[in-house]
């Protein structure tokens, strides 16, 4: 079993950064995918950004691609996804999620772990 926490969401200007980690506890990060994926409200959870076990393989949803960076430190037991250039329509819940698999995936239903979700509100 995997217990992931979020944290570092909150409230940030439009054009701002924000950082967001995912801390494990119960098992060890090493062996799994991770994922991040966030659900604005009235809409469909949505695929993020993802990372291999080693961080050797990333994959980002095309509406974050260079502005969002996911990473992990396995040692740490944590993944991080650095935020910048933020707008407005990235205001949403941000989960993070793990998949006992060593390979990325963008698909919600193939992550086993789930966190509670931190909240990233952007401002104009």
């Amino acid at each position: 079993q995997v217990q992931l926490v979020e944290s570092g969401g909150g409230l940030v200007q439009a054009g701002g950064s924000l950082r967001l980690s995912c801390s494990a506890s119960g098992r060890t990060l090493a062996t799994y995918a991770m994922g991040w994926f966030r659900q604005a409200p009235g809409k469909e959870h949505e695929f993020v950004a993802a990372i291999s076990w080693s961080g050797a393989t990333t994959h980002y949803a095309d509406s974050v691609k260079g502005r969002f960076t996911i990473s992990r430190d396995n040692a740490k037991n944590t993944v991080y996804l650095q935020m910048n250039s933020l707008k407005t329509e990235d205001t949403a819940v941000y989960y993070c999620a793990a998949r006992p698999n060593v390979g990325v995936s963008t698909i919600r239903d193939t992550y086993a772990y789930w966190g509670q979700g931190t909240q990233v509100t952007v401002s104009s």
